[in-house]
This record gives C-alpha cells, structure tokens and sequence, in this order.
C-alpha cells in the first residue's frame, strides 16, 4: 500500500522561497496522478497543484506563477517549488496521489510552512 511522507516546511520571510518533498513508498508511482494540497486552521484541504504521469501541471490560482509542481519517478518523489510566498501561504502542506477525484492514501502528517511578513 503506498504511503506518503511530506517534508521542506519551515519559517520564511515573505517573498521568500521553500522546496517542498513527497517521498512515496510502495510501486507504481510513476503511472500515479500526484497533488499538493494544503489546509489553513480550521478550513478543509484545498488543492494547490497536480502533476499527471506525463508531467502535465496545473494549478490553483491563487499559486500560479509562484510555485512550481515536479516529480523524480526514479526516487518516487515529487516537489512543490514554492517562490515569492506571502504570509497567506502559511498552512500545513499535504501531499497525495488522486485517485478520480479522491486521495488515494491515507494522509500523512504534512509540512508546515509559516510565512512572516
């Protein structure tokens, strides 16, 4: 059964710059739909960026332009380039293959990433 593992959070100033990882064990991970999601305090999970097996991105608007999703299927781990993060960036990053619109693992404890301004 795949699982997740999510790390690369920290404290950074506004404007600043974190690269997020999602390692991934079990097989098949190259044919899985990969996607960063992240959660605010008391809000529910909301999608940030997806990459599909042939590497096409796509992405929230509110991260367009500022962070960028990619994946290394030889060491079964994808990123999340984040770039100029602003303080409304702050929240617990999450990781997790889609499975028709559904996670297809169970969660894992995610990353926080904190934005001072």
């Amino acid at each position: 059964q795949v699982q997740f593992v999510e790390s690369g959070g920290g404290l950074v100033q506004s404007g600043g710059s974190l690269k997020l990882s999602c390692a991934a064990s079990g097989r098949g991970f190259s044919i899985l739909v990969m996607n960063w999601y992240r959660q605010f305090p008391g809000k529910q999970r909301e999608l940030v960026a997806g990459i599909t097996a042939d590497g096409t991105s796509n992405y929230a608007n509110s991260v367009s332009g500022r962070f960028t999703i990619s994946r290394d299927n030889a060491k079964s781990t994808a990123y999340l380039q984040m770039n100029n993060l602003k303080p409304e960036d702050t929240a617990v990053y999450y990781c997790n293959a889609d499975r028709r619109g559904l996670p297809l693992a169970a969660w894992g404890q995610g990353t926080q990433v904190t934005v001072s301004s």
